[in-house]
């Protein structure tokens, strides 16, 4: 008998999880750097990008000189203050995200592009690598036009990349940043402190330049 793979499916708002009014938790200080998760510092900038595991996503953006803070959490659903099981059960519609608070004078938004897209396979849909639900679905979403503009551009350019090379087409959604709910305190710089913990982030191979 064989094994039939069922393709996961975002839920509409009707089918989503009720939530709560409340969140469940307050987000700690940067494991790594002690900053305050929330501080958006003077002249600091926002990115936001989805890219399947959140815990490897995480660690290629703290990375760059020029990061402020960077945390995970959950964005683009329809639960209020939802649990990562909650999430995990695919009921909230909600993606696992890396929130990058940066200096766009040390670190222009571009540059966090590039990363985003080396970083990852933006060509799977509600999967990366092994890891499959449409929380690991690839997602940009922005702050403001300037924001947009650079994002589609750099998605049309290393799209064709992506086809001179024989991928499919690429099915990141680019999309005004929706509400962002911090995940849980564990999961917050996971693989600072636990460093030989699950990554699961792949990629093209491909730079974008």
């Amino acid at each position: 008998m064989g094994f039939f793979f069922r393709k996961p499916q975002m839920p509409s708002a009707d089918q989503a999880l009720p939530g709560r009014s409340q969140p469940l938790f307050q987000p700690p200080l940067h494991f790594l750097n002690h900053r305050s998760l929330e501080l958006v510092p003077e002249g600091g900038q926002v990115a936001m990008f989805g890219m399947g595991c959140f815990w490897g996503a995480e660690k290629r953006f703290w990375l760059l000189p020029g990061v402020w803070t960077t945390s995970v959490g959950y964005a683009g659903g329809f639960t209020p203050n939802p649990s990562y099981e909650e999430v995990c059960t695919g009921r909230t519609g909600h993606n696992e995200v890396v929130r990058v608070v940066f200096d766009p004078i040390q670190l222009p938004y571009s540059s966090l592009l590039r990363c985003f897209w080396e970083s990852h396979d933006p060509t799977q849909g509600y999967r990366q690598g092994n890891d499959v639900g449409t929380q690991y679905r690839s997602g940009i979403y922005f702050y403001g036009s300037e924001q947009k503009e650079e994002a589609e551009r750099s998605r049309d350019q290393f799209g064709l990349r992506l086809r001179e090379a024989g991928f499919p087409a690429i099915t990141t959604e680019i999309q005004p940043a929706p509400t962002y709910y911090f995940a849980e305190d564990y999961h917050q710089q996971y693989l600072a402190k636990n460093p030989g913990g699950y990554c699961g982030l792949g990629g093209t191979g491909l730079r974008c330049g």
